[in-house]
């Protein structure tokens, strides 16, 4: 029998439940010195002057270095980006955001280096600054890059078929916020550097050890064998640390001007104002269509916040353009995004990147086209779906969908909920007047994995033991990746789950690598871990035969004993520690890799729906039940993926009620800790009830997809639609979020 498909417990669990993880912070290396940084306290102006005697000569100070001692280069912006866009390591000459490193202050202990920091004296000229991403488009605003002559870091126009709202019966117009949310993992930023034999050494918790490599490489003029990456245990990701923060990559500098390895580890707030933001979206959409529900035209301009330093933040429009039309027939489509830089913390990737975006505006819209024509918002969608038969479905911004049941992903989310009866419920609440409003927000998406494609490393060794041992070049940081490649082993080979070792996160010991982000583990590297497998399987059969005196067509691997026999004479057979036997030398090594390369992206999609109650004389909202069914394909362990919805659940959920970073007219950040920061817990969720559904995916051996962003995309529009809901019948088109209990009370009093 498979294992595939079963609730596997993760393998990774007991170890981070007893003797806990190891993460960078945890690492001990002799002799290191600790840095600390002195950041900018203003948004915006030119650096007059540094004085950094006092600091050199405090208690235990070994260095203290600006972007003046510096030898290195810097940061590059993104390709489609402007490339004069670059981003110094350190300050240079000016600062565009609170936050912004300047100084690195060099220590024997931490403690040191915080006080030597306090004396350093910076000297800054006040210039204007812009926080609103509108302002930065205004003819008289002050441009952050001089060199530039423009704060517009990318502007993108795609047009289809010519639009005409004029011959639409309903048009809707709303312009909504997506806003800046903190990504906020548990484990703050933090990294180790030292020189060992002419090589750099970095120890990091990030994403994919081998981009990593490859681009501070770069920066350093080394060549790619030159440096070593390697990552522990990582305490969160979510796509911020997907790219090397530049506290992390000037390390390297400090440790060859003092010899010695260095390490830093961020504070909480330090983390709330440095690490990439997500989202951060100003949309404005129109949507138009006939009376009885047909959609015809929709149209989205994007103002993306990039921050200070656009880069990874700015390119997300092109993500939310491809996703524009999500699961609807939308025949006429215009999308239009500018990208621009703003005195904050620059924005990049956050759980979604992009997708989530795209879900909101347009899920956003057809709820408030479907109030505007009186018609059920659970019919708005059914009628506009793009239809099973018609995969692959290419939309009119060109994506190509490879599989999709939209209409069935809406049936089973709305069954599970009652969708009728809490109608009913609604309508008896609003007859009676109750102080108590109820709500019901659905939201169907679709969104892209895998994008981008390219290939991941897998290979698969048979040991002399018996054992076995897998080498990924992907970065697990929460998925399970372990106790998946391990499945995906154990089902070809019959090996034990225990007796599979999996290897990943240094570039010394993994060929190559790529980023783990945009859900593409599975559908890539688990398919390279899978085909990988076969050809070990293959090269075994070949050992069995020529051990058993047959021919290797005739060889059967029994998976659930994990022995070879002769087809028909089970009773003389041989076990993988017999195979693993003939493995005694290089030779004859039990080995297979794939470098798998998937033909296109997958695309995820399901429907969620939230109930929620509204106390009317507060505004205080209670999110009663979420109800989520999400298709990501072939489900290898369902274990995985109810943890992996439940965590996209509860971030989507948040940032529709609580979440959100703010700065004030200065640029002054006000959301610099956990407790300016509204971060809910469980308490704060109902139990989520996940509805299963499965659509294969034929881009991949696997039939899988994505799975670990889904929950984000579908939950904030439907939980927001939920709380709009509840107060239209009191006259509300529109609530922004986070909708917190001011804002919904503000609303209803109409203030």
């Amino acid at each position: 029998m498979s294992i595939l498909g079963n609730r596997v417990v993760r393998k990774e669990d007991p170890a981070l439940l007893t003797t806990g993880g190891t993460y960078v912070d945890d690492i001990s290396v002799d002799d290191a010195l600790h840095v600390v940084y002195v950041r900018s306290m203003v948004a915006h102006g030119e650096i007059t002057s540094i004085d950094t005697s006092e600091a050199r000569s405090a208690p235990g100070v070994v260095d203290v270095v600006t972007n003046a001692d510096l030898t290195i280069g810097e940061i590059k912006p993104f390709m489609l980006l402007n490339q004069l866009l670059t981003r110094p390591v350190l300050a240079r000459d000016r600062v565009r955001y609170v936050g912004e490193p300047i100084v690195a202050v060099v220590a024997e202990t931490r403690a040191a280096a915080v006080d030597a920091a306090e004396l350093v004296i910076v000297d800054i000229d006040s210039l204007p600054v812009i926080i609103d991403p509108r302002d930065a488009l205004a003819d008289d605003a002050i441009h952050l890059f001089p060199a530039v002559a423009t704060n517009i870091a990318m502007h993108s126009e795609h047009h289809g078929e010519p639009i005409s709202f004029a011959d639409c019966d309903v048009v809707v117009t709303q312009t909504t916020v997506n806003q800046r949310l903190a990504p906020a993992p548990i484990e703050n930023r933090s990294a180790i550097a030292w020189w060992e034999e002419g090589r750099l050494i970095l120890e990091l918790g990030c994403q994919g050890t081998h981009p990593i490599r490859n681009t501070i490489s770069e920066i350093y003029g080394l060549e790619h064998d030159q440096m070593r990456v390697i990552c522990p245990d990582v305490g969160g990701g979510f796509g911020a640390k997907a790219h090397a923060a530049p506290e992390a990559v000037v390390l390297g500098e400090l440790s060859r001007r003092t010899g010695r390895p260095v390490r830093w580890t961020e504070t909480r707030s330090e983390n709330m104002t440095g690490m990439g933001h997500g989202r951060g979206q100003i949309q404005t959409v129109t949507l138009g269509g006939t009376k009885d529900g047909d959609l015809l035209a929709y149209k989205i301009e994007i103002l993306q916040d990039a921050g200070g330093y656009p880069n990874m933040g700015a390119i997300l429009p092109y993500a939310t353009r491809i996703m524009a039309t999500g699961v609807y027939d939308i025949p006429a489509v215009e999308v239009s995004s500018k990208s621009v830089a703003t005195n904050t913390t620059p924005t990049g990737a956050y759980r979604g990147a992009g997708r989530p975006e795209a879900s909101a505006a347009l899920e956003r819209a057809v709820d408030l086209f479907a109030d505007e024509a009186g018609l059920d918002p659970a019919e708005v969608r059914r009628r506009n779906f793009v239809q099973p038969d018609a995969f692959p479905f290419t939309t009119p911004t060109g994506t190509t969908y490879d599989s999709g049941n939209y209409e069935e992903s809406l049936d089973r989310a709305l069954a599970a909920a009652g969708y009728n009866e809490l109608l009913e419920e609604q309508a008896r609440r609003r007859a009676a007047d109750d102080r108590r409003l109820m709500g019901i927000g659905i939201a169907t998406y679709v969104e892209i994995t895998g994008a981008g494609v390219g290939s991941e490393y897998g290979s698969v060794e048979i040991l002399a033991d018996g054992s076995a041992r897998v080498v990924t070049g992907s970065n697990p940081y929460g998925q399970g990746h372990i106790t998946s490649w391990s499945m995906l082993v154990s089902d070809q080979t019959g090996i034990p789950l225990d007796r599979i070792e999996v290897v990943y996160g240094d570039t010394d010991l993994v060929p190559t690598g790529e980023t783990t982000g945009g859900s593409r583990s599975l559908q890539i590297a688990g398919s390279a871990v899978f085909d990988a497998t076969g050809k070990v399987v293959e090269i075994a059969r070949q050992r069995a035969a020529e051990l058993l005196e047959a021919n290797p067509a005739d060889i059967v691997l029994d998976t659930d004993s994990g022995r070879f026999h002769v087809a028909g004479t089970p009773a003389v057979s041989l076990g993988w520690e017999d195979i693993g036997a003939t493995s005694s030398d290089e030779a004859n090594q039990l080995f297979a890799l794939s470098d798998f390369t998937a033909s296109g992206p997958t695309f995820p999609f399901g429907t969620h729906v939230a109930v929620v109650e509204i106390d009317s004389d507060t505004g205080k909202v209670e999110l009663r039940r979420m109800i989520a069914c999400d298709d990501a394909g072939v489900i290898l362990n369902p274990l995985l993926v109810d943890g992996q919805v439940h965590g996209g659940l509860a971030q989507g959920i948040s940032q529709a009620l609580f979440e959100e970073v703010r700065y004030d007219e200065d640029g002054n950040p006000l959301s610099t800790t956990l407790l300016d920061y509204l971060m809910p817990s469980a308490a704060e969720f109902p139990q989520f009830e996940r509805v299963e559904l499965e659509t294969p995916s034929p881009i991949n051996p696997l039939g899988a997809k994505g799975i670990g962003e889904s929950g984000t995309i579908g939950s904030t529009p439907a939980v927001q639609n939920a709380v709009i809901d509840a107060v239209s019948h009191l006259g509300i088109r529109h609530i922004d979020m986070p909708l917190t209990p001011e804002r919904v009370w503000r609303a209803i009093n109409g203030i």
